[in-house]
């Protein structure tokens, strides 16, 4: 036992020597280029209406003969001034926002800050469309992504949430905040439940004669722990606190979508596009890509991404713990396997 623990932190000390080593490298380089200084945050417009119109060109100008091609442009553009003079207010927008989740909903920092631009610029008349891709993660950072599009509602914006390939648990928490949702027909939608899951090594630690030890104040401070012996009365805990946040979940679904049925859907389960449909959890069979080309008849469509460029001593430092997780579980992978 002490020569695999031995093994184990000479391993993790190489880890953190060769990464921290890189890391320099790879930040007296970056400096070198950047000048040391930061490019802070940045907020990206992108005009989809543009790149659908370069798009088609692109293709015309492959497929044309080249005086075609320039008739075919002098008519666009007569086209366009006309609709241009025809036009007596301002075209309607749609924002579209990209949520791409991961356990920790990490993109919530940029979530929030993109909301809020919308709600500074808002016009009567403007909607919202994101695009879920998300199989769901921790409950409070989940929450509060469903909460900053429950802020797009609560200010009368239309929010449409398209899902092309999945928004389950966590996902379906924030899909559920919208006006409509659309999804594609193999998408997976539901998994309306909660779970939580720890391995125990009490008794390994016991076969080989080692103690733990965990003092709380307050009786529920810990129910389950990794290493110590588990009683019933945690489980017992641990299983009344879940089923509390199940029913926090299935309450704030029903207030967005009452006609659910949360007994036939709020089970854990999850379901694809079309039987999705049925069951009330989506509106519609439709992408995202066929949402936007038909919006884009008659809206301006901005896609909104918002960075943060990390200084090169907190790129490092990510660097390092993910490093370090990594190298945990593949050693203790190995090491129990055994």
């Amino acid at each position: 036992m002490i020569d695999i623990l031995l093994n184990y932190a000479l391993f993790l000390a190489k880890t953190v020597t060769l990464v921290a080593g890189v890391g320099l490298v790879l930040i007296v380089a970056l400096r070198a280029r950047r000048g040391g200084s930061d490019d802070g945050e940045h907020l990206e417009i992108l005009d989809l209406n543009d790149r659908y119109k370069s798009l088609e060109h692109a293709l015309k100008e492959s497929c044309l003969s080249k005086k075609a091609y320039r008739a075919h442009l002098k008519a666009e553009r007569k086209r366009e001034k006309a609709l241009e003079k025809a036009q007596t207010e301002e075209r309607k927008r749609l924002f579209v926002i990209d949520f791409n989740g991961d356990l920790r909903a990490t993109e919530v920092g940029a979530l929030r800050v993109l909301v809020t631009t919308i709600l500074l610029d808002a016009r009567e008349g403007d909607a919202v469309l994101v695009r879920i891709e998300n199989a769901g993660g921790t409950v409070h950072e989940h929450g509060l992504a469903a909460s900053q599009l429950a802020r797009l509602r609560a200010k009368g914006i239309h929010l449409t949430v398209a899902v092309d390939k999945v928004a389950a648990s966590g996902g379906y928490l924030m899909a559920c905040v919208a006006d409509r949702i659309v999804a594609a027909p193999f998408a997976i939608l539901g998994s309306i439940g909660v779970l939580a899951q720890l391995p125990n090594f009490h008794r390994l630690l016991e076969h080989h004669g080692v103690d733990f030890e965990l003092h709380t104040a307050g009786e529920y401070k810990r129910t389950l722990t990794l290493f110590g012996e588990n009683t019933d009365a945690a489980r017992q805990k641990l299983q009344q606190q879940l089923e509390e946040t199940h029913s926090l979940f299935k309450g704030f679904v029903s207030e967005y979508r009452p006609a659910l049925d949360l007994g036939l859907v709020a089970t854990g389960e999850y379901w694809h596009g079309t039987q999705a449909v049925e069951l009330g959890l989506v509106d519609a069979i439709q992408t995202s890509d066929d949402l936007l080309l038909a919006a884009s008849k008659d809206r301006d469509l901005l896609q909104l991404k918002y960075t943060v460029h990390k200084k090169p001593i907190e790129r490092l430092l990510a660097s390092l713990q993910g490093s370090l997780e990594g190298a945990l579980a593949g050693r203790l992978g190995a090491w129990l396997g055994r």
